[in-house]
Formats: C-alpha cells, sequence, structure tokens
C-alpha cells in the first residue's frame, strides 16, 4: 500500500463529515497504561463520559494505547479496544487511535501493574510514553514493535469504527525517534487499513524543521498540534495547508494563553479544519493544571485544559454551545 493520493484523501474527508473531538483518557485513569490494563480498565466510566461527550456535540475521540500493556496480553487489549470502540460507537463518536507517543510527564517509562497516583497540583504527573525511550534505543526490540503494529492495524483496519490511525504522537524532536516513525508507517501500510495513516508536527516552530517535513510527507492526511495565541497560527495553518490535503489539528486548548474555544473554532470553521481539544473530564491526569504547574499548586480558576468537572457539570456551557454550533464556513 502507498501513500493516499490527494484525491482519495479529500473523498475520506467530505464523506467523514465535520469532526468535532477532543483527546481523551477516563478519569479514573492517570495514563494510558491504566486506562488499558484488565486490571483497571473502567467500561461504565467510559460510558458515561462518552455520554456526556455526545451530549456535548463531540463526535470523534483520539485515544492513546499503550505498547507495554499489548506486549503483555495481546488478545486482552484487543478485546478492551473493541468494547471501547463499540461503546463510542453507541454514542455517535468515532475513533483516531494512537499506538506510539513520547510524550514524557512522568519522567519515566512504562511499567505494568498498578500505577502510581498523581502528584497534587502537578500537570499530567505520571503519563509515561509507548513504547518508552529503552525500547526506542534498543533495535533488538524492534520486531515486536512491528508484530504490535500489525497486529492491532490489522485486527481494526477494516473497521469503520476507528476513523484514523495517528501512528506517533510528538515523536521525539531530536530525531532518535524517526527511524520507528518512518517504520511505524511502513508496517501500517503493509497492512492496507480503510483509514487514513498520520503523525502530526507538534514542535513551535511553524513546522519548519526536518521532522515536520517527513511527517507531512508521510501522512495521509495532514495533523498538527498547536497550542499558542489564536493570532499567531497563520504560519503554522500555512506549512499544514501546502500539502493540497485536509487538515485536522489533533491538539489545541490552552485557555490562558489565547487558545480558547471562542478564538480558535472561527479560525478552524473558516480553514475547514477538524479538530481535537485536549481533555474532556477533570481527573487523574490532571491536565486542568498548567505545564509549568508545581507541586501542591491549587486548581486554577483558568484551567489549562479540559471540559467538565468529574460529576459531568459543565466547566463553561458556552464551550459547550461553540461546540454544538461549529460547522465549516470557509
Amino acid at each position: 500500500m502507498t501513500r493516499w493520493s490527494t484525491e482519495k484523501a479529500h473523498a475520506w474527508y467530505r464523506d467523514t463529515g465535520v469532526i468535532r473531538g477532543c483527546n481523551y483518557l477516563p478519569r479514573t485513569a492517570v495514563n494510558m497504561t491504566e486506562m488499558w490494563q484488565a486490571l483497571t480498565f473502567d467500561p461504565e466510566t467510559i460510558d458515561q463520559e462518552l455520554g456526556w461527550a455526545a451530549a456535548a456535540g463531540y463526535n470523534s475521540v483520539r485515544i492513546f494505547v499503550q505498547y507495554l500493556v499489548w506486549e503483555d496480553d495481546p488478545e486482552g487489549l484487543k478485546e478492551r479496544m473493541d468494547r471501547f470502540l463499540s461503546i463510542a460507537s453507541r454514542h455517535g463518536i468515532s475513533t483516531m487511535v494512537i499506538l506510539f507517543c513520547d510524550c514524557f510527564f512522568g519522567g519515566r517509562d512504562p511499567y505494568l501493574g498498578p500505577q502510581d497516583g498523581p502528584v497534587p497540583g502537578v500537570h499530567n504527573s505520571q503519563w509515561v510514553p509507548s513504547p518508552g525511550f529503552e525500547r526506542l534505543a534498543d533495535r533488538d526490540t524492534w520486531p515486536g514493535l512491528e508484530r504490535y503494529v500489525k497486529d492491532i492495524v490489522g485486527r481494526f483496519g477494516s473497521d469503520p469504527r476507528v476513523l484514523v490511525w495517528d501512528l506517533y504522537n510528538e515523536p521525539d524532536d531530536d530525531l532518535r525517534s524517526q527511524p520507528l516513525v518512518e517504520d511505524a508507517f511502513t508496517w501500517a501500510r503493509a497492512v492496507d487499513p480503510m483509514q487514513p495513516l498520520t503523525t502530526g508536527p507538534w514542535i513551535w516552530n511553524a513546522f519548519e524543521d526536518d521532522l515536520s517535513a517527513l511527517l507531512f510527507e508521510l501522512s495521509d492526511v495532514v495533523t498538527f498540534h498547536y497550542y499558542g495565541a489564536a493570532e499567531d497560527i497563520g504560519p503554522s495553518l500555512a506549512r499544514c495547508n501546502a500539502h493540497g490535503r485536509p487538515v485536522i489539528c489533533t491538539e489545541w486548548l490552552r485557555r490562558h494563553h489565547g487558545n480558547t474555544f471562542a478564538e480558535m473554532l472561527p479560525v478552524f470553521a473558516e480553514n475547514r479544519i477538524a479538530w481535537y481539544n485536549w481533555g474532556l473530564v477533570a481527573g487523574r491526569t490532571q491536565t486542568y493544571l498548567a505545564w509549568e504547574s508545581k507541586q501542591g499548586d491549587p486548581t486554577p480558576a483558568v484551567w489549562q485544559h479540559d471540559m467538565m468537572h468529574p460529576d459531568g457539570t459543565p466547566l463553561d456551557p458556552g464551550e459547550l454551545d461553540l461546540i454544538r454550533r461549529f460547522e465549516f464556513t470557509g
């Protein structure tokens, strides 16, 4: 399988309709390991929260999958993923699936078993990467990574409940992840999924670096992350639009820095950009705290991410009104 043509990508985007999404972990999970392990998989909370999401106007979620959980229990993980997709689909919600991630907020590689609890006052304090930097550096582990990609994409590659494969979230910007990014696309294409493949540029330089250029070249549809002020998005959008493919912003929302629903949604609407803000329900990830938060900091008056309190009460009902009304205008 080769990269999609621009015509195929645009036909997919038209057929999909307007995507209004969020990045999702249940409030009971401190990281993706806790979300997917049999010990802590929580379908009841997922069902409740995705019901809230649908009522708020969302029609898609972006989720992270942990390689270690697959390595330990591949059949169990796929069964739990199938259950998640069934719950989401029942609420009218599609799913973008991420297989690898280099984000390192927790400062350690992933591990199985009970996960440490959140550090009070600290943003995303127990987030771990997938598969982790030790495996990334050890090429002897990569046959397992290949089996993981082919097994998961092979299992769900013809499943209409999966919308997009986002193969690698925020690959490390020193280029040590580049070979695995390229291999992940090769492995996924070998399975020939019905869904588009992507990995989004995220570095705050208007995507003028070599890694961003590679990601643009590999992706069937263009995705990107943007946490800057809405008024400064122009150069980043220009780089994304230069490739003549549909554009999706897969991470955004940083309220205290001018990255808000009121400011960003008009930009997305005018430029026909689908989107996934960060966070749904405030929970163990504590992503309502700012990145720069310190241990013991109180909950801020202005949340960085997330949309609802743990009981489902909206942080700002006006934001949900904007979500429900969102349509492309350009």
